[in-house]
């Protein structure tokens, strides 16, 4: 075992000892019936309106990261810095077992509860931390396996906790990559969201990182003092944010904030890094813009159109320049935009391109995803509430989704999924442009523009009873429907695109011809969200001296849906010419033998799924079986 290796093992093995001598000191003992108590739905909701901030920025990670790992039995859960579970999402099978143990909404996952578990020990450690099976401290835990990363805030303080956990049977080493590029994502937008007047800086060594997860954000007052830096700044700064805080910008940056405001939204240009390194770097500048009603906005002073403006959208496809061609001819004429397509089609890329091509621009642009908000919080959230308005609301009240988006763009996502009652607000604020906070005594007027979003039809919505008509035409300007991502004749162009923009695998990689006709012949079920996630997943395949990706990095479940699971992994070497059908009989008949013809076992060796194995077992001969124990029985 490298050295390395071997000190990352022994790190985690001090992990679990210290977590179990915690626990045992907490009272607790390893037969004992764990804390199955859950707060009220009341008690919940309270809870999750102090964690707003946290659940909002969280929820589009999360809804991302199950795309990447759907089907595996397992479920994501976003705790708060106690280790209470806000919000949980997961396939159906498994959240039905992690129910029976509490782990859901509501529950207390910390030490003190639970005993070693990865998000307990996440929070005692701040550390990023794999508790697998046997290694929980309370025996009724031991079948699963999870993966947790802290989520920090952008003045460095616990925030939270991002989890997968799964059945231990399905254990996958690269789980905890996607939870920490997850954790990674969050923590971003917290930062970009947190400060009303600032000069943010992105840069990396390499301009093509720029956008990327991988470049380092470090965000100054106007007086050049350091507000937050992600980690990947301070990574390449060199310091921890508690020394980062005592520097000032031109000691790290060698510019003062001036020099560095009036070069705001031009293209990346070079700075060189207090430690001699250069770097490329981008330059915002966000100063406080007032926006009615009290709300501050948050604008960039020089406009600068990003990789997601409309012009960018048309890489080739007929019918996406035909979209893009229509939405021009609108912009700015108080036309509301409904967006229709298929889940992942690129809806709410296409509104964040709008508002920017719009002008709009310079204020805010916010997106609810009106599917995903908890009914109990869905009024306050959109609305905004005044001081005292419920029990549990904030000293100071809070400000609406809709009234943040005053001065600047409001996207619904899922409007098909807002509950008829919300329909009624939402009706008379786009037809009297006030809104009402709870607990107010008068409405506040609010102008913005309204871009909406459904996978949904929502003529049958109106036609079920289930969408108000009145409000259907109000919201239905001018409709567009962007195509899947399967009929697209542009999909080279696309990945390409995606590759550059999207893919963090820290250097410019090619795709070969061979992934290209894999990506040609699929489906795409799940459109550019899964073409995303089999990228992204496929890029943290490479070794170093990779340069382009090839079918042996691209995800096992992908190929499987393509019947390519077999034929694209190594097989045993046999010698003369083997047909490769008999190479695959070969390979699974080997592995069911060696598993005493257990199917799950033979399925977890291969890298394949379960119905891969039992095509190959029904399209061969069963002589080709015939030395396999149980291979002609039901299937296990």
């Amino acid at each position: 075992m490298h050295a390395t290796g071997a000190a990352v093992q022994t790190a985690q093995f001090d992990v679990i000892r210290h977590s179990h001598e915690r626990s045992a000191t907490f009272g607790l003992f390893e037969a004992m019936r764990p804390d199955y108590a859950v707060l009220s739905g009341a008690e919940l909701a309270v809870r999750l309106a102090q964690s707003r901030t946290l659940f909002a920025h969280a929820l589009p990670v999360m809804e991302t990261l199950y795309a990447q790992i759907a089907n595996t039995h397992s479920m994501i859960a976003l705790t708060d810095a106690s280790g209470l579970i806000l919000h949980s999402l997961g396939d159906d099978d498994f959240l039905a077992r992690a129910e029976k143990v509490a782990l859901r909404a509501g529950a207390v996952w910390s030490e003190e509860h639970q005993g070693t578990n990865a998000i307990g020990t996440t929070i005692a450690e701040r550390t990023a931390v794999t508790v697998h099976g046997d290694q929980h401290y309370l025996r009724a835990n031991r079948f699963l396996t999870c993966s947790s990363v802290p989520i920090l805030d952008p003045h460095g303080n616990l925030f939270g906790v991002l989890d997968v956990t799964g059945d231990r049977r399905g254990y996958h080493q690269h789980t905890m990559a996607l939870v920490k590029m997850s954790g990674q994502m969050i923590e971003n937008r917290l930062i970009a969201s947190a400060f009303d007047e600032k000069l943010c800086i992105r840069f990396h060594s390499r301009p093509e990182f720029i956008g990327t997860l991988m470049e380092g954000i470090a965000v100054f007052d106007l007086d050049g003092r350091l507000l937050s830096a992600n980690r990947s700044a301070q990574f390449q700064l060199g310091l921890e944010l508690g020394r980062l805080r005592t520097q000032t910008l031109e000691a790290l940056f060698g510019e003062s904030a001036d020099a560095l405001i009036a070069r705001a939204g031009e293209p990346p240009s070079r700075l060189d890094l207090h430690s001699g390194v250069g770097v490329f770097a981008s330059v915002e500048f966000h100063a406080r813009a007032a926006a009615g009603a009290g709300h501050v906005a948050t604008a960039p002073v020089v406009g600068g159109r990003s990789s997601s403006s409309l012009a960018e959208l048309c890489t080739g496809d007929a019918r996406m320049q035909d979209v893009v061609a229509r939405v021009r001819k609108v912009i700015g004429k108080n036309i509301p935009i409904l967006i229709g397509g298929e889940t992942g089609a690129g809806k709410e890329m296409l509104a964040r391109a709008i508002h920017r091509d719009s002008p709009r621009h310079a204020g805010p642009f916010v997106a609810v995803n009106c599917a995903s908000l908890p009914e109990t919080l869905i009024e306050s959230e959109l609305f905004g509430y005044t001081q005292g308005a419920f029990t549990g609301a904030a000293k100071r009240g809070a400000v609406g989704r809709i009234a943040q988006a005053n001065g600047g763009t409001l996207f619904l996502d899922e409007i098909g999924d807002m509950p008829l009652a919300m329909q009624s607000r939402l009706l008379r604020v786009l037809q009297e442009r006030v809104v009402e906070p709870l607990g107010a005594a008068r409405a506040v007027p609010v102008d913005f523009m309204l871009v909406c979003a459904s996978n949904r039809k929502l003529r049958e919505r109106v036609a079920e009873g289930a969408f108000r008509e009145d409000l259907y035409y109000r919201i239905n300007g001018l409709s567009v429907t962007l195509p899947p991502l399967a009929g697209r004749t542009d999909l080279h162009a696309v990945v390409d695109k995606m590759l550059r923009d999207e893919c963090f695998a820290g250097r410019p990689i090619g795709i070969d011809d061979q992934v290209l006709a894999l990506f040609a012949r699929h489906p795409w079920p799940g459109n550019f969200r899964q073409l995303s996630n089999v990228l992204r997943t496929a890029c943290a395949m490479l070794d170093e001296h990779d340069t382009h990706l090839r079918v042996e990095h691209l995800p096992h479940d992908f190929l499987d849906e393509l019947g390519e699971g077999i034929e694209a992994r190594p097989a045993p070497l046999l010698t003369g010419c083997a047909r490769l059908v008999d190479i695959e009989s070969s390979a699974v008949a080997a592995a069911l033998k060696a598993h005493g013809g257990n199917v799950s076992a033979t399925a977890r060796e291969l890298g394949v799924s379960r119905t891969t194995v039992y095509r190959k077992l029904r399209g061969q001969a069963p002589s080709d079986f015939a030395s396999v124990p149980g291979a002609g029985k039901a299937p296990l």
